[in-house]
């Protein structure tokens, strides 16, 4: 898993691992782990392989998760708008990269702001949301826009109102976000632990709440790599709790976990 993903496990993650691979275990009929990792190491269990990234790697996820890193996000987008406003083009494009996007509560959450400030006509309409994972699981659910009602907890009513329709009847308690909010976000599969190319450049990088998984090596190749996407200029989120990490990229701290490449 440290070579095909980056994943690195100290022995106090063990009751975590064994956690979230015994159920698995369990329905599979299998005996004990040692019979499990030799179905992983089998190179025709790929698709097994990929279950046990997911149960390993998929954390609590939710709408607008540390909202102070989207205050930072709306005043920095606003003040460049004033910026611009006495030049002749002031529809400057801007781009996102939600980068361990998971199952899309982060771009879903980016959209609906980006939408509210074209909307106030604080941003033009040319912005977009690239949201990229290793699972494509979870990539599958995240494309359908489909959430229980309770991950929405931190969306205010009026938002509610203008992206989410509820639902009813068997649905009840799961709420659907509509196509204008859907259509703008655009979900691709990529493993940040490999090189990569052709994604373009990016005004705003979110890769939060992923490094946790990566050894301290493997963690400062992913953040230059990723930055290597990031316009000068441009704004780059990492969970608050993940710290600074120690990278070659120059890096202007903003507030905890928001950074400005110079």
């Amino acid at each position: 898993m440290y070579a095909a993903a980056g994943l690195s496990f100290n022995d106090s993650k063990k009751s975590l691992i064994q956690s979230r691979l015994s159920l698995r275990i369990q329905r599979l009929g299998i005996g004990s782990f040692s019979d499990y990792i030799a179905i992983l190491e089998d190179e025709s269990q790929a698709a097994e392989f990929q279950m046990a990234v997911d149960l390993l790697t998929t954390n609590e996820t939710y709408f607008f998760r540390e909202p102070k890193h989207y205050d930072v996000l709306e005043q920095e987008l606003s003040n460049r708008k004033t910026k611009t406003k006495t030049n002749t083009n002031t529809n400057t494009p801007i781009a996102v990269w939600s980068a361990a996007s998971s199952f899309g509560d982060e771009a879903y959450s980016t959209a609906m702001l980006l939408s509210d400030m074209q909307m106030q006509g604080r941003i033009g309409p040319d912005w977009s949301i690239l949201a990229t994972d290793i699972s494509h699981r979870v990539l599958l659910s995240a494309k359908e826009a489909v959430y229980p009602q309770d991950r929405l907890r931190a969306v205010s009513p009026e938002r509610l109102r203008r992206y989410c329709l509820r639902g009813e009847g068997a649905s009840d308690g799961q709420v659907m976000l509509h196509d204008k909010i859907r259509s703008r976000v655009q979900f691709g599969r990529l493993n940040l632990c490999q090189p990569f190319d052709g994604l373009g450049m990016f005004d705003v990088i979110f890769l939060r709440n992923v490094l946790i998984y990566f050894d301290a090596p493997t963690k400062i190749a992913v953040v230059d790599r990723v930055l290597a996407c990031l316009k000068p200029g441009g704004l780059f989120f990492l969970g608050t709790a993940e710290g600074r990490v120690n990278c070659l990229t120059p890096l202007q701290a903003i507030q905890p976990g928001a950074f400005c490449k110079p």
